[in-house]
């Protein structure tokens, strides 16, 4: 649903929406252009005019998510002292990671999907956010190798994607008692990648 005053999402926008739910539950695999028709409300055939086909459809996922991060990396170590800009990449992905849940899973499952092409520009995308994280990291600790900067930079990435993983939260997400599942990724986060000095 769009927040108040703002505008309705386009019909592609729910496409690119709702394919990510359905890729996440069912595999790219197995969910069938006409599902994912019948899921917004249109026929199969009628996603033709907004997506070639699913590959296309799962290429502009991955790589919107992919250029979304880096973009956001950026601007997150940009002219910044060298531990605030590493507390706020691990709040950025915090916030990434419990909002897009399912992309996380599409991205760890349905990579190999992609034609070469977009496969490449995934990774390279994704290479390029790794190493905001390896500069900031050694700008905090730079005692820290670039190996094992690279290093500690994918294991807290595993420590914060395995949330569509972890069970449901049983407190509320908004409000007194809300879901404390950011405040504990964030805290486990920092403590590994200060580890890394250790």
């Amino acid at each position: 649903m769009a927040a108040p005053g703002s505008a309705a999402p386009s019909r592609r926008e729910q496409i690119r929406t709702v394919a990510a739910r359905l890729f996440a539950a069912h595999g790219f695999h197995g969910v069938s252009i006409a599902e994912l028709g019948a899921a917004v409300g249109v026929s199969g055939p009628a996603l033709y005019r907004h997506f070639p086909g699913k590959e296309a459809l799962l290429a502009e996922l991955l790589i919107d998510i992919s250029e979304r991060l880096l973009e956001g990396g950026r601007a997150r170590v940009d002219h910044r002292d060298a531990r605030a800009a590493l507390t706020d990449l691990v709040d950025f992905h915090v916030d990434f990671a419990t909002r897009e849940p399912d992309l996380i899973v599409v991205q760890d499952r349905d990579l190999a999907n992609l034609p070469e092409d977009a496969r490449r520009s995934v990774r390279r995308l994704q290479r390029t956010y790794v190493e905001l994280w390896v500069d900031t990291l050694r700008r905090v600790h730079p005692g820290v190798v670039p190996d094992e900067a690279r290093t500690v930079a994918h294991g807290v990435f595993g420590l914060l994607n395995s949330t569509p993983y972890a069970p449901a939260p049983a407190t509320p997400t908004t409000g007194p008692g809300a879901d404390t599942r950011v405040a504990v990724l964030r805290r486990m986060a920092l403590a590994a990648l200060d580890a890394a000095a250790a």
